[in-house]
């Protein structure tokens, strides 16, 4: 197992993450407790130290099952991660009561790294209202030991991220983001390991394959991956990326099964990053992957000043091809919950005036129209 120095820390390149255990009869909220159980027993074993889970991963279960399965190891022997479930707005007022059920349902004292969860467009104003306490209570927690590392996972833009940081960048010690070689151009991921850097402050990976789509790929590609690496298996090409960007320090992964566990840990067995023809190979991958699916739109803002109905078209692009290449998933809607009902693609009257202005001739009202009927589905 590869180890990554973090202050007077040696963490596992490669951590758990608990969000995809795996379930009986497709159920997310009944978790197969034994075989959950086998896979971290079977990580332990392997050197996996870093185990990650939430308050809302399968239905509220998972903290109960990975307590259950780490609480027969010495405290010491592992580091466990939880965060506060600011995804929920009505969860902003109850920091404390939260806090406290966690530990319990983990049963642990205190948790080794604890995060803001899920910044976002959505929520990034109450999680700076000082009216909700959020950041005195668990910087009070932090003083008192019951939390050992604060940070943030975010799944917002950059400006998101970028005011989160500028109140509070100063006490947050580590930063989990959405990082793959489909994402560093397509959420603009190369921009916010940039403005991490400027911050000093680490990064953890959440979907590092991608939700799985990274596993697989059309037999053009992994043919022009085969040639680069023979031996390599195709899901290990996405960790390979990670382990050539400097600040990464813990890569998670979801692993539902024992094969997933035992693949991942044999990658994370030694650190061979992409040389220059690789990363240039799986990054021409990546854009052949989004081109096929996404608008060609390059937020030239030309459209913004011909629109009577004052939409920020080149952003709600920008969600309109997230939600259609992950053919639905929660970032568009949760986005478009921060934007105002007169501002959001239903608005749109289908004057086409933006594409008369387009230097990409997106046919841009019917584009938000899609989107409009997509998010009502």
């Amino acid at each position: 197992m590869i180890y990554k120095n973090f202050q007077d820390l040696k963490l596992s390149a490669l951590g758990m993450g608990a969000m995809r255990l795996p379930v009986v009869d497709g159920n997310d909220a009944h978790i197969d407790e034994k075989a959950a159980i086998d896979i971290v027993d079977y990580a332990m074993e392997h050197g996996v130290n870093y185990y990650d889970t939430a308050w809302g991963y399968h239905d509220g279960n998972s903290e109960l099952v990975m307590g259950k399965a780490l609480g027969k190891y010495p405290r010491e022997r592992y580091y466990l991660a939880d965060k506060f479930p600011g995804y929920d707005l009505s969860n902003m007022d109850k920091v404390e009561p939260i806090f406290e059920k966690q530990l319990e349902k983990c049963g642990v004292s205190y948790f080794d790294f604890y995060l803001f969860h899920n910044v976002c467009e959505m929520n990034i104003d109450a999680y700076l209202d000082p009216k909700y306490g959020i950041f005195d209570y668990l910087m009070k927690q932090k003083k008192a030991g019951r939390i050992r590392h604060l940070g943030f996972s975010a799944h917002g833009n950059y400006d998101v991220m970028k005011r989160f940081l500028e109140a509070y960048g100063k006490d947050m010690e580590f930063c989990q983001i959405q990082l793959n070689y489909l994402d560093w151009g397509f959420q603009d991921a190369k921009a916010k390991v940039g403005l991490l850097k400027e911050y000093n402050i680490p990064v953890w990976v959440m979907e590092p394959l991608r939700g799985g789509k990274l596993a697989s790929l059309p037999p053009e590609a992994e043919a022009k991956l085969k040639t680069l690496r023979p031996q390599e298996e195709l899901p290990a090409w996405a960790f390979r990326f990670l382990q050539s960007i400097p600040s990464v320090t813990v890569t998670l992964s979801g692993m539902s099964n024992m094969e997933q566990m035992q693949a991942n840990i044999r990658t994370f067995e030694e650190k061979i990053p992409l040389n220059e023809q690789e990363m240039e190979a799986l990054l021409s991958i990546a854009d052949g992957m989004v081109g096929k699916i996404a608008l060609p739109c390059t937020a030239c803002h030309y459209c913004v000043s011909h629109c009577p109905q004052g939409l920020d078209i080149p952003s709600l692009l920008a969600l309109y091809n997230e939600h259609c290449f992950t053919e639905g998933g929660f970032i568009a809607p949760m986005a478009m919950m921060a934007i105002p009902e007169d501002k959001r693609p239903g608005a749109c009257i289908g004057c086409r005036s933006c594409e008369a202005v387009c230097p990409q001739q997106i046919k841009i009202s019917e584009a938000m129209a899609d989107f409009a009927q997509k998010l009502n589905a």
